[in-house]
Formats: structure tokens, sequence, C-alpha cells
């Protein structure tokens, strides 16, 4: 047991692991050694990048920068676009995603934080929270701004189905490639394996250190009640969510890496997609909120 962890013995039944609710996730890591089977192709693993920059950006820019914090506006079909998007990454719904990081918000490195890992330690700060009955409903009280739009409603308690069609969609490009391009040395379960399970698994992973290690490792810049830190390297992995210290005390910004250095590749897509007219109203940061910065 890594050190902080809970110890099973102390675990209600809400927070211990719902086997169950967990054997898709298994299953979606398992599905990756297929690749010793499938090989690789320069197409194939292309395709994996290309999956995993889309989808991390439609986490970090609509999942939590729009549904989670409202930072700029957008319209009903971008919102449903990029929300089908987010909910292909196999990370729950769009609802549930944005009321659990309120929470997180509101409780960060409490008791009543999920995935504070100075509390849960490692693992379960890093993904045994996500597999436990208490974390699996969506707490709609939260998300009282979102709610109404039906087809949200229907992304949150249908999430696997599109995780599913992209699965589908990808081994239908792998099976056409190889019929009308087989010099590019890919099929159907390659392109499944590749651009699915493992784009899918690493974009989790990617994801999740931000509860793990950026509440462990890295510069505070800002005095916060919480652990938040900047890591450079975390963000970027995660396209600007590792500068957690700066969000965490200002939450409000479309911005996260606060400084011209900080690279926020986030940021960059979400002020091309203003440029483009898809989405307004990106919240800057206050210059009261540099000023407090200390260093």
């Amino acid at each position: 047991m890594a050190p902080g962890d809970v110890p099973a013995a102390g675990l209600s039944d809400a927070d211990r692991i719902d086997w169950a609710r967990a054997v898709p996730f298994v299953l979606l890591h398992l599905g990756c050694f297929a690749v010793l089977w499938v090989g690789a192709s320069p197409v194939a693993v292309a395709v994996a990048l290309l999956m995993y920059a889309l989808r991390m950006f439609a986490l970090t820019g609509f999942y939590h920068r729009y549904f989670s914090h409202r930072t700029f506006r957008t319209s009903r079909a971008a919102q449903f676009v990029f929300a089908v998007l987010g909910a292909s990454c196999a990370q729950r719904g769009p609802l549930w995603w944005a009321a659990h990081h309120r929470h997180h918000h509101r409780h960060a490195d409490t008791e009543r934080d999920l995935h504070a890992p100075s509390r849960v330690g490692f693992w379960r700060s890093h993904m045994g929270w996500f597999l436990t009955s208490r974390a699996f409903a969506t707490d709609f009280k939260r998300v009282p701004d979102l709610r109404g739009y039906a087809e949200l409603r229907w992304l949150d308690r249908y999430d696997v189905a599109v995780p599913a069609a992209l699965g589908a969609l990808l081994y239908g490009l792998g099976a056409l490639l190889a019929r009308v391009a087989p010099q590019l040395g890919t099929d159907g379960p390659q392109m499944l394996v590749w651009g699915f399970f493992i784009s899918t698994v690493v974009l989790f992973h990617a994801t999740v250190t931000i509860n793990s290690l950026a509440h462990r490792y890295g510069r505070r810049r800002y005095d916060t009640r919480d652990d938040s830190r900047n890591n450079a390297w975390l963000a970027l992995l995660t396209f600007g969510e590792g500068w957690h210290n700066n969000h965490h005390f200002y939450p409000g910004s479309a911005r996260q890496g606060f400084r011209a250095h900080e690279i926020d590749i986030t940021w960059y897509g979400l002020r091309l997609l203003a440029a483009c007219g898809l989405i307004w109203d990106l919240k800057p940061v206050p210059a009261w909120v540099l000023a407090k910065a200390k260093e």
C-alpha cells in the first residue's frame, strides 16, 4: 500500500471499488495488450496521436473550462459537438464531469474530496476513486445551468454509447484502408487497438495525473486553501492543465498558463475557435490576480 492510501478496512461500502461497474475500465486496459498481435504501422500510431490530441482538447477546453467553469460562451450546436467529442474519452458524460469537478473545487484536499492524494494516497487519487459507487452518480444539484439540456442528459445517461461508436468507426476506418490502401499496412483490429484502446488509456492516465500528481509536485505561486501546484511537465502532457495552482487560485479564467512562457495549448486552441466565431467572451486573467503572485 502506498503511503497515505486508505486501508480497505477503513472504507465504507460506497467508497469501495464497484467491480461490476469497473469491468469496462479493466477491459479497456486489457485491450491495449492486443498490440502484441496486431502490431503497429505509422498510420495507426498517427491516428492514435490525433485522437489523443483532439480528445484532450475536448476535455480541457470544454469538459473543464466550459462545462465546469463556464469561462466562455458558445452555441448549443458547438456545445453538443464538443460534448460528444469529450464523451468519446470514456470519462463519463459532461454533466457528471462538471458536477464532480465543481465538487472538487469546493472541497479540494479535504475529507470530502474523493481524490485528495494527501488523504487517500496516490493510486486511489489517480484512479481508485473513479471506480467507486460514491463517485458513480451525477449530482445534478451542482449543474443547474446544464441539466436543462436534453442532449447532455442523454450523453450522461448513455455514457458508453459514444466510446463504443468511436471504436466501431475506427475499426471500420482500418478495414477500409486495408482494402483501398493496403500499402499503409493497417487494418481494422490494428486501428481499433491504437486509435481507441491505447489512445484512450493514455488519455485517461494523463488526465488524472492532475489529481494524483499536481496536488503533490510542483511550485505554489499562490497561497490557496488546497495543495494545488504548478507543474510544467504536466502542463505539456495535458495541454495546460498542469498550471494547477494558477487555476485553483482563479478558476474563472479560460487561460490557465497565466504568463506568456507558461505553455497552455488549450488556451491557444480556444483563441483559434474564438477567431473562427465558434466561441466567444473568453474570460481573461484579471490584473489583480497577476499582482497576487508570489514570484
